[in-house]
């Protein structure tokens, strides 16, 4: 039955059932029966998964089946210097392989004769370099593992084990060309050790094999150089079978590339294979004996290229009986039919998928089979393996260790079910006397800890009653139904065994909480009834000093507060959210952050101004009766209270009479400095340094943040603080020098400056504090050439801070993160138009403006708000020559984009071939079908980074494509995988 849950007496449904009754010794229990690690008789041993290296495991029991070359590697001699010395290996020290020859033989002998189940190849796994966490091309790892075997057998004394790797695996084919002018006959003879059959098209390995083999016509610009007519020909070529290996090896190329995706995909087609393959028709001399059984079947599970799962059908060759090997899992396979490379498939079957053809006997059909191996049909008696001593001992190392193992975890099992039959027996007779009777002594302890002493999973630990105490210490009335009443016996039991506090007896229960919580029950009954009693005495009219005043906001809303109120109120404290009357804490800090954006006001707080006094608005708010004032006091009594003969704060209407004239002041201001100032204000009236006005021989420099903060004050003097300050310092560097010479002014860095009429500087000096003053002047000589004036700045310009600027600009330039640059497609040789370039606009629109000036006052520029005649500059750091760019001077970087581009965001220090990987999701078109240029320059190196190659931000780089690709939203089976593949760089296969 369910424990009642509200009833601290029901003492039913707690967890008790499992003690009542008879129990079995496993609940005693969580640790596993070592004997299921232990391996069966007659039985294989499998191999752990180390994350996704299925595809390893696979090829090493087939290798392990191949008897030849296991008693091979047996033969290799040890490089163990303790074996060599004949002393044998010390129990204290963990025996570690140091070549891969090692590290393959040890792995044999423990699957030949270990007792565990299955085995961790983690050693030969990381000897090899491998990463356990990427699945990798299965043909690629056995073509480089086969190598690498072949180069390390190589330095063998032992020609048995020297050449096994050829004499198992290696055969002989020979590309003949034909010329049809003279008929003469090149032969080129080349080694295999797999023959890869494309399956495209095809239906059985016969025919994938006749197509390997088929003739081939070389012609047009094709055409073959023949030695004998010293000029190209038409001509035929064509493999040719010399010999054929032991073992041979068929790769189905079930794992293309797919041009179109830049991926490679899975061919998800049947091919039909028998056990008995006839290779003599194939073969270039017909004498042999070329009868070949298959021996193994390699399956790829799911129908990517880039997941699933890796399994084998192998046939053990002293038995002749089929295996299947899935990691850890090995079963034999049995029924009436034998079905190989049959595995369902990890993902689901598409409804077109290609229903399987039908088999005679002795033949098969697999659409996952990705390798078949066959074996050289022999009636000589299958090889017996004996595992040489110095291998036999440390299998038997391992087997100890195994077996002190398991003896541990039955010592273990033992144990808890001991100590489970004395819980059980102390539970039984605890819980015959856990109810408390009546009018006997009694204590409150937590259901949840009376339930964890009742679940032998997880062992008490001591009481703690803490969180159902009330604020007073006690326990608190709300707490009831998650405690449970039991008999002070048991309760004294509990305390001694397990410690912990403090102890509810039966005077812990607060009275003083049980009252509160009456109260709040009373006015939640009541509230429906007062609400509409003050509906109705809000609709009489006040008359005399009788009334109070209440805030609009807060009588439309009073009922959802004070319920809100009476629902916080019925928790404890420390869950309070805050919209009580009072110092109560928020329930969390994005509450906290909620009300910092919009601040929930508490009853009648909406009427308070900033002093803690009565607002001066009255629209915000009105007198009620005395009648509801009391009424609304029994919900809030700690709303703040102003009767109607209140008067309004003093403090408030002193700021509202000062803001009025204040604003008044500022209009005046704005209105006389736009008069004084009207070549300032208006950008058409002010002198250009690109063409020198005839008038004068000096003009002044200002920093143009200040215009445009001028100019904000100057539209809205109501909503923008004045001007009171003209700072230059942003346009000079620490020595006091020039930052900008005459040239860039003219050029890049006239949208950092303002020039300024020398009688329009004689008034912006009276009106404006200023730091420092700049001036150029020009020297003409009379009558010469204007071009040849001469142009000098004042201060003078600081050659080496400018060189520093200079410097640092390129280097923001190239370690830039999260820019954003533009790809502009090419379509059919079209190139982009001059004014699709990025263009930096520097502009004083009246829209840029409001959104800039929404920012709070205090992070405005503080050269800008000097209020006092202080203009001492502060010392500064020698980088402090690039605080301009991020005091004084705003730049707009709009980019106009147009048809064909779009925006990536990218970084300096990223490939381009990662660059490239964005381009194929954004314009579908594959990384090596992508010509990119920038300014005319090819950019080719896939590796170089973006910084490197001269990309900065808002660059525009060109897109040409060789092949666009329409159908890229149909790739869903390749989208996994987004960066190239890496496959076996970096590992152990390739060291050789």
């Amino acid at each position: 039955r369910r424990n009642c849950r509200g009833n601290p007496n029901c003492l039913v449904g707690i967890g008790e059932h499992v003690w009542l009754g008879e129990i079995d010794e496993n609940s005693f229990h969580n640790i596993d029966d070592p004997n299921c690690e232990r391996r069966k008789k007659n039985a294989f041993v499998g191999l752990t998964n180390l994350g996704a290296t299925c595809y390893v495991n696979t090829f090493l029991q087939m290798w392990f089946l191949n008897l030849e070359l296991r008693q091979a590697l047996y033969l290799c001699p040890s490089t163990c210097s303790e074996y060599v010395a004949g002393e044998g290996i010390p129990k204290d020290k963990d025996y570690e392989p140091q070549t891969i020859c090692e590290h393959l033989q040890y792995l044999f002998a423990l699957l030949q004769n270990s007792k565990r189940r299955y085995i961790d190849p983690s050693g030969f796994v990381k000897a090899l370099g491998l990463d356990t966490g990427q699945q990798q091309d299965a043909q690629e790892f056995s073509k480089l593992f086969m190598s690498l075997l072949e180069d390390t057998l190589s330095k063998q004394k032992n020609p048995d084990v020297r050449n096994i790797v050829q004499k198992q695996f290696c055969g002989e084919y020979a590309y003949v060309t034909v010329c049809n002018q003279c008929g003469r006959e090149s032969k080129l003879v080349s080694k295999f050790y797999e023959l890869e059959l494309n399956i495209q098209g095809h239906k059985q390995l016969t025919d994938c094999i006749t197509e390997f083999l088929k003739e081939e016509k070389l012609e047009g610009d094709n055409r073959y150089f023949c030695e004998t007519c010293q000029s190209k020909q038409n001509a035929t070529r064509k493999i040719r079978l010399l010999s054929l290996p032991c073992t041979l090896n068929l790769q189905l190329m079930r794992f293309v590339f797919d041009r179109q995706t830049g991926h490679k995909k899975k061919l998800n087609t049947y091919i039909g294979f028998s056990e008995l393959l006839d290779m003599e028709p194939f073969m270039e001399q017909k004498n042999g004996v070329y009868v070949y059984e298959l021996s193994a079947v390699l399956i790829h599970r799911g129908v990517s290229a880039y997941s699933g799962h890796y399994i084998a059908h192998v046939k053990d060759p002293q038995t002749g009986e089929w295996y299947k090997f899935n990691d850890e899992d090995i079963e034999k396979m049995e029924g009436k039919k034998l079905q190989l490379g049959i595995e369902e498939d990890l993902a689901e079957p598409s409804k077109s998928q290609t229903r399987k053809p039908k088999c005679g006997k002795g033949t098969h059909c697999s659409r996952n089979a990705y390798m078949l191996v066959y074996r050289l049909q022999s009636r000589e008696k299958s090889l017996t393996i004996e595992v040489p001593a110095f291998l036999q001992e440390l299998v038997e190392r391992d087997n100890c260790k195994f077996e002190e193992w398991c003896n541990e975890m039955a010592e273990m099992r033992k144990q808890s079910v001991a100590r489970g039959k004395i819980k059980h027996e102390e539970v039984k007779e605890l819980y015959k006397r856990l109810p408390a009777e009546a009018g006997s002594p009694y204590d409150f302890i937590s259901l949840e800890w009376l339930q964890k002493w009742l679940d032998e999973s997880t062992p008490p630990k001591p009481i703690d009653n803490t969180a159902c105490l009330c604020s007073h210490g006690k326990l608190h009335p709300d707490k009831i139904p998650i405690m449970k009443r039991i008999s002070e016996y048991v309760a004294d039991f509990f305390y001694r065994r397990y410690g912990g506090g403090p102890r509810l007896n039966v005077k812990a229960l607060c009275k003083d909480c049980v009252v509160e919580r009456c109260r709040i029950l009373r006015l939640k009954n009541q509230l429906n009834e007062d609400y509409k009693a003050v509906t109705n005495l809000l609709k009489i009219t006040v008359k005399g000093s009788d009334g109070f005043w209440v805030g609009k906001a807060s009588l439309r809303s009073w009922r959802q507060l004070a319920l809100e109120q009476l629902n916080e109120q019925d928790e404890d404290t420390e869950h309070s959210n805050g919209k009580m009357n009072g110092n109560a804490q928020n329930k969390d800090e994005s509450n906290e952050e909620k009300r910092e954006e919009e601040e929930e006001l508490n009853f009648n707080e909406d009427i308070v101004c900033p002093h803690g006094n009565l607002c001066i608005s009255e629209n915000e708010r009105r007198v009620v009766s005395k009648e509801a004032w009391e009424k609304l006091k029994q919900y809030f009594p700690k709303a703040p209270e102003f009767p109607n003969n209140k008067e309004c704060c003093s403090q408030c209407k002193i700021l509202e009479r000062e803001g009025e004239e204040n604003e008044a002041l500022h209009k005046m201001m704005a209105s006389e400095q736009k008069t004084s100032l009207q070549n300032l204000f208006h950008d058409k009236c002010r002198p250009c340094l690109g063409s020198w006005p005839q008038e004068t021989d000096e003009l002044y420099i200002v920093s143009q943040f200040f215009v445009e903060e001028w100019r904000k004050f100057v539209r809205r003097p109501t909503r923008c603080s004045p001007v009171s300050s003209l700072g230059n310092s942003s346009l000079l560097c620490p020595h006091g020098g020039l930052m900008f010479t005459y040239a860039s002014m003219t050029k890049e860095d006239s949208k950092h400056i303002a020039l300024i009429w020398p009688s329009e500087w004689e008034r912006i000096q009276k009106l404006f504090v200023v730091d420092h003053v700049i001036k150029i002047t020009r020297t003409q000589t009379a009558g010469a050439d204007p071009e040849s004036a001469l142009y000098a700045s004042e201060p003078q310009l600081c050659p080496e801070c400018r060189e520093g600027l200079l410097c640092q600009q390129q280097r923001d330039l190239r370690e830039y993160t999260q820019a954003t640059v533009y790809i502009h497609k090419v379509v059919d040789n079209k190139k982009v138009m001059k004014d699709a370039a990025p263009e930096l606009n520097v502009s004083s629109s009246e829209a840029e403006e409001e959104r800039e000036e929404n920012k709070p006052e205090g992070e405005q520029d503080p050269d800008f708000n000097q209020t006092n005649g202080g203009t001492k500059r502060q010392k500064t750091s020698h980088q402090s020559y690039v605080t301009y760019q991020k005091q004084g001077i705003r730049r707009s970087t709009r980019h106009r984009k147009v048809r064909g581009e779009k925006a990536l965001l990218v970084s300096a220090n990223q490939t381009l071939k990662e660059l490239k990987i964005q381009i194929m999701h954004a314009f579908s078109v594959a990384p090596f079908d992508q010509n990119l240029s920038i300014d005319g320059k090819i950019l080719s190196d896939d590796t170089a980074t973006l910084g490197a190659l001269g990309v900065i931000p808002e660059s525009v780089i060109l897109l040409k494509a060789d092949e666009p690709i329409a159908d890229y939203a149909a790739m869903d089976d390749v989208m996994q995988v987004c960066m190239p593949e890496e496959g076996f760089k970096g590992t152990g296969l390739l060291g050789h």
